[in-house]
């Protein structure tokens, strides 16, 4: 993730609003940065898979980019977090004419929430009836944008699409364009594909920017060094 231009003699954020100039990407973190930063990342990372297996098993709609991955698990021998990992990585290669830097967490974030949403969806539990299906979809659209907020708060690195959204906007395409087309491609390509889509799509496109901005704000601050402590 590139540094936002502007400096850090700006005026500070408002309430409620994450510091822009936190967020950008710690390339070559000391051991006492990984300390305060590797724990929300994991946890991050791991709450995202965690809120994504609960989407699946509710089976009442996924985000855009997990519908995709679900309908490329139900059309090759890909199970749905190998479908994950193979999608990061292909998005990856588009970095490279943006000349796009992955950080420890890009690294991580592509293998990582992969594996750990196969290794939840091993579990042997599908909740019964359109109630417990609905309780179970919210939890998990709510525990995603949690842990979003945790792993961006970290600073060690940004997903593989978030990245082209980084990549592109500094060639000025606004962010809404990108991350609009990424969107709705991904969901009606998954939806081609047999993809999940429902209530839970909705949900998440509503709340999860919500659950992101005040995640990402309190990670921010928990991942800073405090005052008189060596970076």
């Amino acid at each position: 993730m590139t540094a936002p231009a502007g400096g850090t003699g700006g005026a500070p954020p408002r309430r409620g609003r994450v510091d822009v100039a936190a967020l950008q990407t710690v390339r070559r973190p000391s051991a006492a940065e990984l300390r305060r930063r590797l724990p929300r990342l994991l946890g991050g990372l791991g709450i995202i898979a965690f809120g994504t297996a609960l989407m699946v098993r509710s089976e009442l709609g996924l985000s855009p980019y997990e519908a995709l991955h679900q309908g490329v698990s139900f059309n090759t021998p890909l199970t749905i977090g190998q479908a994950s990992i193979l999608v990061g990585a292909l998005a990856m290669l588009a970095w490279i004419p943006l000349r796009q830097r992955p950080g420890l967490g890009t690294v991580v974030n592509v293998v990582g929430v992969g594996l750990m949403v196969d290794a939840w969806l091993l579990v042997p539990w599908v909740p019964t009836g359109l109630g417990a299906r609905l309780a179970v979809n919210v939890v998990g659209v709510v525990t995603i944008g949690l842990g979003i907020g945790l792993y961006i708060g970290a600073g060690l690195g940004p997903g593989p699409r978030d990245g082209l959204l980084t990549g592109l906007a500094l060639r000025g395409v606004p962010l809404w364009v990108t991350r609009g087309v990424l969107e709705v491609s991904s969901l009606a390509l998954g939806w081609w594909l047999g993809g999940t889509i429902g209530v839970g799509t909705v949900l998440f496109a509503v709340a999860v920017p919500f659950l992101v901005q005040y995640s990402a704000r309190w990670s921010v601050g928990v991942a800073a060094p405090r005052p008189g402590t060596a970076p």
